[in-house]
């Protein structure tokens, strides 16, 4: 995976398919333009760029992106945390991703967002609007941050001493590879008879990733979606983020509450929201090729 400076530290990315000429007519609202834009990736808390490892092969070759991974996962560079995680917040996750886009020579982008990823490209609208296109957000962590009660940092924390309980914690992230009654409080999930190789494979190594994340992620960044909860500064900004925004969610997602994206797309200006009956968390772990064929059918300019 190529690493890149920006500023003292160094990221790591994936990059995909081959940039084409983008022409002036891939602004949101446009017609057909003369290419496609590039489109950045950002995963979500506690995972890396192989989160896109099933779908990124699906996509056309034409369509160039950009798979980062935050500082403190994956291979990036990982910052000792400051006391209070301050050089681990949202914020800052957004402007690392925005000199990322600076080292690589990349003007204008698409995005795309899992979970976490979400309100990180919230906070880069907000940064510059001008370089962003359409927003594709797949159970995004809204604006509006996320509160989590004392009992899910508990979680967290013996997710991080053992991996058979990071394997049970991510496994409800993608609920529907498991059998349902394996993912109860207590039990070891077991794949569903459903769940093809490539997706147990690759689940096994998400999960050996997250051995090595940074604290700076495993508390970092419930204690950052805390704050922007509590403090709402980056929710009141909703109606000034005017890009077109198409928001994915699946109903067995165990870590969104859908009415906080009933509410962000009622207060985007130009969002909607489409829902998945049969698909958790992680559509792009759990139905790579539904997922990948919305993916290219969004961004690509016909």
């Amino acid at each position: 995976m190529p690493r890149i400076q920006i500023g003292e530290i160094a990221l790591n990315y994936l990059e995909h398919g081959a940039e084409v000429d983008a022409g002036p007519g891939d602004g949101p609202g446009d017609g057909p333009g003369k290419g496609t834009l590039p489109v950045l990736a950002i995963h979500g808390n506690l995972g890396c760029a192989h989160w896109l490892d099933l779908a990124v092969p699906l996509l056309p070759s034409g369509l160039r992106v950009i798979a980062s991974e935050w500082r403190g996962c994956g291979d990036s560079d990982k910052p000792e945390p400051l006391p209070d995680f301050a050089n681990y917040r949202m914020a800052i996750h957004a402007a690392d991703h925005l000199a990322l886009l600076d080292a690589l020579g990349i003007e204008r982008c698409h995005l795309y967002g899992h979970s976490t990823g979400g309100i990180i490209i919230s906070h880069l609208l907000t940064l510059a609007p001008e370089r962003f296109a359409k927003v594709l957000m797949l159970d995004p962590v809204s604006p509006l941050g996320l509160e989590l009660h004392p009992a899910q940092l508990e979680v967290l924390r013996a997710m991080q001493a053992e991996r058979d309980l990071a394997f049970a914690g991510l496994a409800t992230a993608a609920p529907t590879l498991f059998e349902p009654s394996s993912l109860s409080a207590g039990q070891q999930p077991r794949f569903a008879a459903t769940a093809t190789t490539a997706q147990r494979e690759l689940f096994a190594l998400l999960v050996d990733k997250t051995r090595i994340l940074s604290d700076g992620i495993w508390f970092g960044t419930p204690h950052d979606l805390g704050r922007e909860w509590a403090e709402g500064a980056l929710a009141e900004r909703m109606p000034a983020m005017r890009h077109e925004h198409l928001i994915l969610y699946g109903d067995q997602d165990l870590w969104i509450p859908a009415e906080h994206l009933e509410r962000m797309a009622e207060r985007l200006p130009h969002a909607r929201l489409e829902r998945f009956a049969e698909v958790g968390h992680s559509m792009n772990l759990e139905q790579p090729e539904r997922f990948a064929r919305i993916f290219a059918e969004y961004f690509i300019q016909l």
